[in-house]
């Protein structure tokens, strides 16, 4: 994660539940060592606990199929959703996921920016108020996305630009060089 006067590159890293604690939780950890209520195992199957996920409605989540296309080693635009945390879990391939926070007015804070790559078999939840952006590093990466159903209808109106976004913020940033050194699609 950096960000430099006259700079602007983001060092792609990769996921830990310590490096995207900013901006919310990794899924995809391992079973838990020690006994856990919410863990069981046995030959046939493993399950275990990953995160509680708040809507912040009683109309539920909703699990989109996202296929994401935008190979571009650079990032001018982040979003953020104001009501839901949302989870990002790729299933074909890898992604990078753009973070950065907010300040207390709301706006994103661009000191905070950090890029994650994110392989199958792992994922991330977002925190309400999370800036966000996705890459893909192959020509198209799908992933299963968990988000809430009125965000989703929200977000589309104002694609379609038929109303403005309610309960998401999109803003365009100075352009950010993502620096993928190391990175495996």
């Amino acid at each position: 994660m950096l960000e430099t006067i006259g700079k602007r590159t983001l060092t792609v890293q990769a996921l830990t539940p310590e490096s995207f604690a900013p901006f919310g939780w990794m899924l995809g950890r391992a079973y838990p060592a020690e006994k856990s209520a919410s863990a069981f195992t046995n030959p046939a199957t493993d399950f275990w606990h990953q995160h509680a996920f708040q809507t912040g409605a009683q109309d539920g989540a909703e699990i989109l199929w996202v296929n994401y296309r935008n190979t571009d080693g650079f990032v001018t635009s982040l979003e953020k959703h104001l009501l839901t945390e949302q989870v990002i879990t790729p299933l074909t391939g890898s992604i990078i996921q753009v973070m950065a926070g907010s300040h207390a007015d709301g706006s994103v804070d661009l000191s905070t920016a950090a890029a994650f790559c994110i392989p199958p078999g792992q994922g991330i939840c977002m925190r309400p108020h999370a800036w966000h952006a996705t890459r893909s590093l192959a020509p198209e990466v799908t992933c299963l996305m968990l988000t809430r159903g009125s965000t989703t209808l929200d977000l589309i109106s104002h694609l379609h630009g038929a109303a403005a976004a309610q309960e998401s913020a999109i803003v365009d940033i100075p352009r950010h060089e993502l620096a993928m050194d190391g990175v495996a699609a």
